[in-house]
């Protein structure tokens, strides 16, 4: 049930119940019609009000929930790629981001844009994020379909997350590499300020 047929349906019964309410007080004439079958119409137009509205809640909460569930499974799958990242960031004794806050914590991204504008990841941290982008590419080109189904320009952002993934898998030097990895997290944190 569309969003609008809801509304619609609301705005009948609702101005039906005021309008059988205004004629049942101010009313004249119209009998036994009036005095006892209108007092039962305007009780049933205001429950019926009351469920449309209360079904048109439930379902925007499902359809919610279900687009969040979509979200947290996109975001997921690239958890391995910022755990890394976070990790070739890490300061000495300083804990690592947990894995609840990488996919779901868009400021962990800004936090990496800056680290990345002022600190280089070493060799060995590069190189391990670039096996893991050889790794995870099929993966999350196989979820472009899965965020399709969210908008068309979230399917739009993932296919440049996508992208960006492609070309730190396929980088043969640091600059190269440096580079994927920026345009990833730009892409990622606009992917993030999409309205669900």
């Amino acid at each position: 049930m569309s969003r609008l047929f809801i509304i619609v349906l609301m705005v009948v019964f609702g101005l039906s119940g005021v309008g059988l309410w205004l004629y049942f007080v101010h009313g004249s004439g119209g009998g036994q019609f009036r005095e006892e079958l209108v007092p039962e119409l305007v009780v049933l137009c205001l429950e019926a009000f009351v469920l449309v509205g209360l079904l048109g809640l439930i379902q925007r909460h499902l359809e919610h929930r279900r687009r969040r569930q979509m979200w947290l499974s996109l975001r997921g799958s690239f958890r391995d790629l910022l755990s890394l990242l976070d990790i070739a960031f890490l300061e000495p004794n300083t804990e690592p981001t947990s894995s609840k806050q990488l996919e779901r914590d868009p400021q962990v991204i800004e936090r990496m844009l800056s680290e990345l504008e002022d600190k280089h990841p070493d060799l060995d941290s590069l190189v391990a994020l670039k096996r893991e982008g050889e790794e995870s590419l099929s993966m999350t080109r196989d979820l472009v379909a899965v965020a399709a189904q969210l908008s068309a320009t979230h399917m739009n952002w993932w296919i440049a997350i996508v992208d960006s993934i492609r070309r730190l898998a396929e980088a043969r030097e640091r600059r190269a590499m440096e580079k994927a990895i920026h345009e990833m997290l730009i892409n990622i944190r606009e992917f993030d300020r999409l309205e669900l």
